[in-house]
């Protein structure tokens, strides 16, 4: 469970950044197992998911700081 005063946004763009982080450490195992074909998505995950949960934390952070002033 999420702290009661955390934003949603915040929430999920941390929930997607994890998931991205997962997805490039899966990318850099596999890469250093010698497969050389991976999977579409997985890249794909690696490459969007990371930065859009980035994207997500960082405007729930202005939302929050516009929110206080």
């Amino acid at each position: 469970m999420a702290a009661p005063g955390k934003p949603f946004l915040m929430r999920v763009g941390i929930g997607l950044f994890g998931l991205g982080m997962i997805a490039v450490l899966a990318v850099f195992i596999m890469f250093a197992a010698g497969l050389e074909n991976l999977p579409i998505w997985l890249s794909v995950a690696a490459g969007v998911i990371t930065p859009l949960g980035l994207l997500l934390g960082l405007i729930a952070l202005v939302l929050e700081a516009r929110a206080k002033n």
